[in-house]
């Protein structure tokens, strides 16, 4: 390790292939003195597999890492070693992590990334879609609504859209992205370079075609807008300005919100609406 001075290290490991773990990255996971994981468990594999040296584990992720940062970062102070990894791939990019290395910048403790693989940049560079520009929506909402009110945020931005999604819903959100972004190209890459690897090349408009019986982990590519993006309907934005009044908000502060949520509506047309809901 280049370092002796206290240094949180972001290390990337294989999406799969063992083959992709870098020299690098394996000297920096061989003498860190803490490794940090997600799953602790998934992470002694991980190091079976590669060949490594068992660590000091520490879980963090999501629900602990609140609790986990001081822990972490009292380590640091006293002079620690400490790499952080996520299940597979760069760490941060869909992953908890980033307050600690805001925390490690407040107090001078140097941060180094030991770069790798990445899903959504290997399925953007492998799918054959327009790469630039692009947008990674990390993991869909598991709520319909979220998801929903996920696609009319970035159903005007220009460009290829990224995001994670389970076997189990990626039928329905596909269905779902359809209705509100339009006809689109749409790439689901599946199980990243591991054995069975599969690119799923098609139109997003007929999704179903395609997302049937999927296994393993799917990163979903969908092209840039191929025209304006649909018009959220009617009672669609009467139930946005329903909830929003129903919080407190002014009716004109409820139809700037509503104009953020809503494709297709201005918050002159939204305003509007209000006095035929009783908001007024």
């Amino acid at each position: 390790m280049p370092s002796t001075s206290p240094r949180l290290w972001i290390v990337a490991t294989p999406l799969g292939n063992p083959g992709d773990l870098s020299p690098r990255a394996r000297e920096t996971l061989e003498t860190a003195d803490l490794v940090l994981a997600e799953d602790t468990r998934r992470a002694a594999a991980l190091f079976r597999r590669l060949g490594l040296a068992p660590r000091r584990f520490l879980s963090f992720y999501e629900q602990n890492e609140e609790d986990r940062r001081e822990e972490v970062m009292a380590a640091l102070r006293s002079g620690a070693q400490v790499a952080l990894i996520s299940d597979a791939g760069t760490p941060l990019v869909a992953d908890p992590g980033y307050r600690l290395v805001r925390a490690c910048r407040r107090e001078g403790i140097a941060v180094s990334p030991v770069p790798g693989p990445s899903a959504p940049v290997t399925a953007l560079s492998a799918a054959g879609l327009a790469p630039l520009p692009f947008t990674f929506l990390g993991f869909l909402p598991r709520d319909a609504a979220g998801r929903r009110a996920l696609f009319r945020a970035y159903a005007a931005v220009p460009g290829s859209l990224v995001f994670f999604e389970r076997k189990d819903r990626l039928a329905e959100s596909l269905a779902l992205a359809a209705e509100i972004l339009g006809p689109r190209e749409l790439a689901i890459c599946r199980e990243l370079t591991k054995t069975h690897e599969e690119f799923l090349l098609g139109r997003l408009e007929k999704a179903g075609e395609l997302a049937r019986d999927l296994l393993g982990e799917i990163t979903v590519v969908i092209g840039p807008p191929e025209g304006a993006p649909a018009r959220a309907d009617r009672a669609e934005a009467e139930a946005c300005l329903h909830a929003l009044l129903g919080k407190g908000l002014k009716p004109r502060e409820a139809a700037r919100e509503a104009h953020s949520r809503l494709t297709g509506w201005s918050a002159k047309e939204l305003y509007a609406l209000i006095p035929e809901l009783g908001g007024q």
